[in-house]
């Protein structure tokens, strides 16, 4: 089976729960996998060290999970309009794949979660994108065939899914932002089903 990397950050849950949905997305393309990974903290205090495996959650990823997959969502809440910190400490490490060529060709998407509605989405579904073109990826949006684009209420966008999770974070993902994010899963693991077939 070809695997689609869903690597994200999440500090509330939020965007945990948006990955398990985008993974569904995924799987309902034949022959096609999720795997699952995140990525640690980062520390304000320069001599900790984050244990190697998570307390809870998924495993952290690594840059042999990037060199296998055959397509990447990224997904990160927004932090004043940007991806989370952690996040692009992790895709800053990725140099040696950018000058191995190691992810041209393969096909990306990205989700986010703000805690309020006019909370950055799009710019930080955009800033997470930048990295993905350096890598010569092919970065795939939402198409407005998916309806829920025209009806929600909250998160989604042509730009890749979302959704707004509350200032607590305690929101549930509507209706259209989980249908949202199942077909960005299912877009991109159609599209490297394609390429790898």
């Amino acid at each position: 089976m070809a695997e689609i990397l869903v690597l994200y950050y999440s500090r509330d849950g939020s965007v945990a729960r948006m990955a398990q949905l985008v993974a569904r997305g995924v799987e309902e393309v034949d022959g096609m996998e999720a795997r699952i990974r995140t990525v640690p903290e980062v520390s304000t205090v320069c001599e900790a060290v984050e244990s190697p495996v998570p307390g809870t959650g998924a495993p952290y990823a690594t840059l042999d999970d990037l060199k296998q997959c055959s397509g990447l969502m990224l997904g990160s809440p927004s932090h004043f309009g940007n991806m989370a910190t952690p996040l692009k400490q992790f895709i800053d490490s990725t140099g040696s794949l950018w000058l191995s060529g190691g992810m041209v060709g393969k096909p990306a998407a990205v989700f986010t979660s703000s805690g309020t509605l006019h909370g950055g989405q799009e710019t930080t579904l955009l800033s997470m994108m930048l990295p993905l073109f350096h890598h010569g990826m092919l970065v795939m949006g939402l198409p407005y065939s998916e309806n829920e684009l025209t009806t929600t209420q909250s998160g989604g966008t042509p730009y890749g899914a979302s959704h707004h999770s509350g200032v607590d974070g305690n929101k549930k993902l509507s209706e259209e932002e989980a249908k949202l994010c199942r077909a960005l899963g299912r877009r991109v693991s159609a599209v490297a089903s394609k390429l790898v077939g």
